[in-house]
This record gives C-alpha cells, sequence and structure tokens, in this order.
C-alpha cells in the first residue's frame, strides 16, 4: 500500500526501545587526532556468522578515492558487503569506494557494511588502514563499548506463545499439524519513518499498544521494513539506522510474540532509481515503493534479517511488498520474467533482485521459515505465479494477494479464475486488505471469501491516519476504530465467538 503523504501522519519521537544484546566493541582513536579514524561494530550475529560496519573519517587532506585495509585473526570471511567494494585476501580484507562515494574532504566521513562467516572467537581488528596510512595510530586502539540500553526483562505477555509454522500442501501447519490461518493486521511505520529522519515506529509500541491489537482477537501482525535503515547505509542517521533499527525490530517481534501472535517481517522499501511509469519517487534511496527489489542490497537485507530470526520459525518473511514491473516492462512475459529471475530488466534501471534470488539469500543461512513472495500489478496479480513459482529447497513458500477496493482484481469473478488455483496449490496470504471508504463492505465481501477457503488475511493498517487517505483502522493506539476499522475488529471477534460491540465501543 502506498502512504499518505507526510504532512497527514502523525509525528512520533518516542523512545527506541532496544533488547538486551552483546554488540562487540566499537574501536576508536584516543589522544590527538590521527590522519584517519575508523570506527568498527559489529551489529548482528549468529552461530556461523555476523554483520559489520565501517565508519571511516578522514582527518587530513581531501581525497578522491579510498581504500581501507585490515585484518581478521580468527578465520572470519566476507561473504558479502554493501556501500564500498570488499574483496578479501588470507586473512586481509579490503573496502574500496564505490563510484559515488569516493571523494572524502578533511573532516568528512563515510560509512559502509558487510557479512562475514565466522566461527568461535570473533575479535575486533586491531589496525586500520586508509590509502596505505594506519588509521587510529596515535596511542594504541581502545575498546569502547557501545552504548546499550540496560537489560530488560521479556515483555509480558497474555497468551502462549505463536506457533511454529510450516508448509504441507496448501496449508500452514503448526508443529502438532493443526491447520493454522494468518488473521491480524499491518503496524505501518518502521519502512517510512527512519528514513525520513524521524524516529523508527508512528506511534506508541510499547506492551500496551501492541496488547491492544491481541484485543481485537488478532493472531498476526506484518511488520513493514526499509533495507537501507537496516543496513544502516550512510544516508540513514544512525539514531535509527544499523544496530538501533535492528534491535528495535526484534524488540517489537518479541513484543508481538509475547502476546501470542504471529510477527511477518516484510520488506517495503528499497534501494534503486526508478523515474518510469507509476515511479513513487526519483530518490535513489530507499524512500518510497519501487517497482523490484535491487541486487545491491536487498539480498544482504534478507541475509541479515534471516540470520536473526532463523531460530524462530514463528517469524513468517514477505520478500517484498508490491511489486510492479508490469508498469515498466512492454509485455507480461518480461514482467513475470523480472519478478522471478531479477537481472536486466526492461525499464529498471537498476539490477534487480528476483524472487529466487531472495528465496535462496534466506534458505543460504539455514532458515526454514515460511517465506511469502507477492505477485505482480502491487501484488494484486496472481494469474502467473504457479508458472513462475520460485524453486524453494524446503518446500516452505507461499503466495501473497493484496487487495484494496481500487485494484483490478477486486471481485468474486477474479477471485474465483486468479486466486483459487494458487490456493488449490500452495497456502494463500492476503497480506493487506483494504478500501478507502471509511466503510467496510468491500472488506467485509473479501474476509467472507477468503473464510470460505480457509485461507488468510491482514488488514492495512494499524496506524490513527485519516481512513480515506490512508486507510486506517483505528483513531487511537488503544484500539479504538474508525468506522472501516469496526468491520474487521467485529469479524475477528466474531471468529473467535466473542459477540461484536458496538460501534461506539472503544475496544
Amino acid at each position: 500500500m502506498r502512504h499518505p503523504p507526510r504532512s497527514v501522519l502523525s509525528a512520533f519521537a518516542g523512545t527506541v526501545a532496544l533488547v538486551a544484546g552483546a554488540l562487540l566493541p566499537v574501536v576508536t582513536a584516543q589522544g590527538a587526532t590521527p590522519a584517519c579514524t575508523v570506527e568498527y561494530s559489529v551489529t548482528g550475529r549468529w552461530d556461523a556468522g555476523f554483520q559489520g560496519a565501517v565508519k571511516i573519517t578522514n582527518n587530513a587532506t581531501p581525497v578522491s578515492s579510498w581504500k581501507l585495509t585490515f585484518d581478521f585473526a580468527n578465520g572470519q570471511k566476507v561473504t558479502q558487503g554493501w556501500s564500498a567494494k570488499w574483496s578479501q585476501s588470507g586473512t586481509t580484507v579490503t573496502a574500496a569506494n564505490e563510484s559515488w562515494n569516493g571523494s572524502l574532504g578533511t573532516g568528512a566521513s563515510v560509512s559502509a557494511g558487510f557479512i562475514a562467516s565466522a566461527s568461535g572467537a570473533n575479535a575486533v581488528p586491531t589496525t586500520f588502514k586508509l590509502n596505505g596510512t594506519t588509521c587510529n595510530a596515535d596511542t594504541q586502539p581502545t575498546p569502547t563499548p557501545t552504548p546499550t540500553a540496560p537489560p530488560t526483562t521479556d515483555p509480558p505477555g497474555t497468551s502462549d506463545g505463536p506457533p511454529a509454522l510450516h508448509v504441507s500442501g496448501n496449508k500452514l501447519l503448526d508443529a502438532g499439524g493443526k491447520t493454522r490461518r494468518l488473521l491480524g493486521v499491518n503496524r505501518s511505520g518502521g519502512e517510512f519513518m527512519c528514513v525520513q529522519g524521524r524516529g523508527i515506529w508512528d506511534g506508541p509500541v510499547d506492551d500496551a499498544a501492541v496488547q491492544a491489537i491481541a484485543d481485537w482477537n488478532v493472531d498476526t501482525v506484518r511488520i513493514p521494513l526499509n533495507e537501507e535503515c537496516w543496513l544502516g547505509l550512510s544516508n540513514i542517521n544512525s539514531a535509527y539506522g544499523g544496530a538501533n533499527y535492528v534491535n528495535a525490530v526484534k524488540d517489537l517481534v518479541a513484543r508481538v510474540e509475547a502476546h501470542g501472535m504471529t510477527p511477518i517481517v516484510e520488506l517495503h522499501w528499497t534501494y534503486g532509481q526508478y523515474t518510469g511509469n507509476s515511479a513513487g519517487c526519483p530518490d535513489v534511496h530507499a524512500s518510497c515503493q519501487k517497482p523490484m527489489p535491487d541486487m545491491q542490497y536487498t539480498p544482504s537485507f534478507w541475509t541479515s534479517v534471516a540470520n536473526a530470526f532463523k531460530n524462530d520459525q514463528a517469524v513468517v518473511f514477505d520478500l517484498f511488498n508490491e511489486p510492479y514491473p508490469d508498469r515498466a516492462t512492454s509485455t507480461t512475459t518480461q514482467a513475470w520474467q523480472c519478478w522471478r529471475d531479477g537481472g536486466t530488466c526492461p525499464g529498471i534501471g537498476y539490477e534487480v533482485a528476483g524472487m529466487q534470488d531472495l528465496v535462496d539469500s534466506v534458505r543460504a543461512t539455514g532458515a526454514r521459515n515460511v517465506v511469502l513472495a507477492g505477485g505482480l500489478a502491487y501484488s494484486n496479480d496472481l494469474s502467473q505465479w504457479l508458472t513462475y513459482k520460485p524453486a524453494d529447497p524446503t518446500g516452505n513458500l507461499a503466495a501473497a494477494y493484496h487487495v484494496y477496493n481500487f485494484n483490478s482484481c477486486a471481485n468474486e469473478s477474479c477471485w474465483n479464475s486468479t486466486l483459487a488455483p494458487v490456493a488449490a496449490q500452495v497456502p494463500l496470504v492476503a497480506g493487506e486488505i483494504g478500501e478507502n471508504t471509511c466503510s467496510h463492505g468491500f472488506v467485509d465481501q473479501v474476509m467472507k471469501w477468503f473464510d470460505d477457503r480457509g485461507l488468510s488475511y491482514l488488514g492495512w493498517t494499524w496506524n490513527t491516519w485519516d481512513c480515506s487517505t490512508g486507510p486506517s483502522l483505528i483513531s487511537a493506539y488503544d484500539g479504538t476504530p474508525t468506522a472501516y476499522g469496526t468491520g474487521l475488529r467485529d469479524h475477528l471477534r466474531a471468529l473467535h465467538g466473542q459477540a461484536p460491540t458496538r460501534p461506539d465501543d472503544r475496544s
């Protein structure tokens, strides 16, 4: 779903809660100013590897290009990276500038990130050289701990945890073999607040706010994300990106699970300049919806996210919000080929990561989490989804679909002809349903069709926006519904045998 104008969104500058975790030290210089300074940090860890970052500051004369080198001491191996050309020979790692970030004036800084394999010890490199000059050189580098929030207890919850999920035929099953449906809401904010420099979440995500979602008898919460914020790219305010963003997402996932709800982590906004048909913005950065994910950063994003959650199969991965390569290419066949295979796609100026690339990135980590892949036309067209279905060695792949009253495929005739064949073979999840009428007549029809077939759906969105612009399910974060949200709330409660409340009831 595209978002309302920034002026419509309510600003939120709340405190970001961080989960307790052990980030390795950042190496900084002490004493007099050296010729160059390198800050090295580990922003995420898992059994077989880690995610790292470097911030390089040039304190000497300006340079038009740069190359950073350092050595690993424990057999670590860089496997991929961003914002630099990364390579490794033996123990020596090299990060060379990209064409767009080679200039470093006096006092200027640049940041880059990488993913590396590691087993056992993971010592911080002790020596960094920029264009052959040793950085942090006036004194011996001293580890300075990265500030973190005090250890927190697990978020309180009122329900059993959500089920570990897997695909069997066209059903989602839990570990006991029981069929599960994903019925819930989207919690927008993480895709746009950080890139706009306004925080991480749009509105509260504390325990009371998550409890208000659960009170609607929601069992699933979809959490849209931004790849530049997760990876901590240099254009993102560090207060809202990198480790702070990752920890905030992990904390929200934990709170959702503590209330017995399934979290869906979803990639919403991505890098890549697109100015063609239906362009959302001319910006190269992840500040709007792009027609397809990008090869430069999206595989790295999903490698990192998969490593963060691969030991928790209650977390579902939604690969990319709303593909629309069909708006850029000249034929439907080209669009579906672009969707699955990526590469150089007609009408799209950056290298595309196809759905197969993203499935491969997730599975290469060992993650077996259920993965969702939406179709063309902003995930509203699944007509050839089965023909171009990506290969998944785990078999845990499901189809994602979005539908609003203003979409092309928004009636039973289309659902019967295009959705039913897909739902007969794989699980089908309507990750976004909604309407811009400030009513719920259309979503009532959608929910009935999906209910009759035992399928999943989630309403857009749990944010206090104008319901005709958003559309928004709530007018307050205590769960007070809009006229549109009343339809979803009462329907979910009725499915659980709870009588609907009057429209003027607060929760």
